[in-house]
């Protein structure tokens, strides 16, 4: 059986197999096929494969050797179904994203820094460049740290992860609807992509179990036509963000859906996409904000703790927006894909 080259890494809340790009085939079909057989796609427990029956364990991070001079690296992420044989591009992630410079780093596309080292990458979803900048001490990647992010036990080494020119990076404008708020059958929202299709609304609104989920589902399939994303059936976005007053200290409480099974935290993009529009003047949610001083990072709640998300303004259009995650490398070697 030959197997293929495969760093499963965690990456902020996430967990995913990094590749190079040339260690998969280059025809996208017969890479798509090949990596559901890596994950163990289709089955609800991926048992005969590395997923982790979870769609933030059903990740899959490419990365090869940038084209261009305004960055270090290209990073294709596939969002893989768990019971479905889906495998989607139609999104980025922030959360794998945390561990792409790492990975080209020990690859050698990267050289590292004495102490620190600096990655610029190309998200190929979006087309935006992220940077991310992590410990290297002595030129060697070292992920122990004593950062703690919410989600994941234990502490690693902090990697801060800067993104600038996110707006509309999907749907090409920061409100693709070209409203800040709209109504889908009787529910207020606000429909925002700041990095990520993100459709925010009021917990309250949508109500709790039985039939949360179709719901959750009726509306963010209408999202999806008013954001000019098409029909979204089978599509991981947009994700649905339910949002209410805080519980615990922070700013703002959430719970995300992709589509509708509830996320165990909230995507770094995510976060920041759901901040954006909170920070908006009008926007479904934003009454229910508890602002931070100037210069502090927003605190958003979710299931597993808190996500700190700063975001940075110029006049009505977003600068730049920072989010501190942690990775670990969990194995490198050889994977083997079912037959």
């Amino acid at each position: 059986m030959t197997g293929v080259r495969c760093m499963l890494m965690r990456g902020g809340t996430s967990k995913g197999a990094y590749f190079l790009a040339e260690d998969l085939p280059a025809d996208p079909r017969t890479r798509d096929n090949l990596l559901m057989r890596i994950m163990g796609t289709p089955d609800p427990r991926q048992i005969d494969g590395l997923g982790g029956a979870q769609p933030v364990t059903s990740k899959v991070a490419i990365v090869s050797e940038a084209d261009g001079q305004d960055h270090d690296v290209d990073y294709l992420f596939l969002q893989l179904g768990v019971e479905e044989p889906t495998v989607s591009d139609r999104q980025t992630c922030g959360n794998l994203l945390a561990g792409v410079g790492q990975f080209a780093v020990e690859r050698g596309l990267v050289p590292a820094g004495p102490d620190r080292t600096t990655v610029r990458v190309r998200l190929v979803n979006t087309g935006t460049i992220a940077v991310s900048t992590f410990a290297t001490p002595g030129g060697e990647v070292d992920y122990s740290g004593d950062t703690a992010i919410s989600g994941v036990p234990g502490t690693a080494a902090p990697v801060e992860l800067d993104f600038t020119e996110t707006e509309g990076s999907v749907c090409g404008s920061l409100l693709p609807t070209g409203h800040v708020r709209d109504d889908i059958g009787g529910i207020a929202v606000t429909c925002v992509d700041n990095g990520m299709p993100v459709v925010v609304a009021r917990a309250e609104d949508l109500g709790e179990e039985p039939g949360l989920a179709d719901r959750i589902d009726a509306l963010r399939i209408e999202a999806g036509k008013l954001m000019g994303l098409g029909d979204v059936r089978g599509s991981s976005v947009p994700k649905t963000t339910l949002v209410s007053a805080p519980r615990d200290g922070g700013a703002i409480a959430t719970r995300t859906f992709i589509p509708v099974k509830q996320h165990p935290s909230i995507g770094v993009l995510g976060g920041v996409s759901v901040v954006t529009a909170l920070l908006l003047e009008g926007a479904v949610g934003a009454e229910l904000l508890r602002k931070p001083a100037d210069g502090e990072p927003v605190q958003i709640e979710h299931p597993s703790g808190k996500l700190a998300v700063a975001i940075e303004f110029e006049g009505s259009r977003v600068r730049r927006s920072t989010v501190i995650r942690t990775a670990r490398k969990l194995f490198d070697g050889t994977v083997f894909p079912r037959p």
